[in-house]
């Protein structure tokens, strides 16, 4: 995030909506350098961060291991391939599910595997209010209530702002 004020408050709101108690599995979903992850895992038992890029999970497990956090796991790959059942199965299954998508949302069959991981809560970063909105539907429609929407204005004068969503398990 180029705002970094805004992007601490991002944060702080995300850290504060996962509701952790110190002994959740969370995953961070497109952790990208692992800033979200590395950022809860004080709070959580375990974090497991998942990126597309592997420099940037290079970048990530170096961010941990400058920052001597010891319970974050990073995995490169396509969402949609590496997110399956026998990869929860490895893992843990989330109790929280933190999910900062790019801009196209999340693949349908990452939705569907969220449906299936059935975390109890599911916090939703978004840069783009029409793909939140979609993926939002499907979540809600199975087994998912929106408790919680906050715009954060990440870059001032201009007509684009962050979303952050809090969804809970109906």
């Amino acid at each position: 995030q180029t705002n970094s004020h805004q992007a601490l408050h991002l944060y702080r709101v995300a850290r504060e909506w996962a509701g952790l108690t110190g002994n959740e599995v969370v995953y961070d979903l497109y952790t990208g350098t692992g800033t979200i992850a590395n950022f809860v895992a004080k709070m959580a038992g375990k974090v497991v961060g998942i990126e597309s890029v592997p420099e940037a999970i290079e970048d990530a497990r170096l961010n941990s291991e400058i920052n001597g956090i010891g319970n974050t796991r990073f995995h490169a790959g396509d969402m949609k391939d590496i997110l399956t059942t026998s990869f929860i199965r490895e893992n843990g299954a989330p109790e929280v599910i933190i999910t900062d998508p790019p801009r196209a949302g999340m693949h349908a069959g990452v939705v569907d595997q969220i449906l299936k991981a059935g975390p109890q809560r599911i916090v939703y970063v978004s840069c783009n209010p029409a793909t939140l909105a979609r993926d939002l539907k499907s979540l809600c429609e199975k087994q998912y209530t929106l408790q919680l929407v906050q715009p954060i204005d990440m870059f001032p004068h201009t007509p684009h702002c962050e979303v952050i969503a809090l969804l809970v398990k109906a």
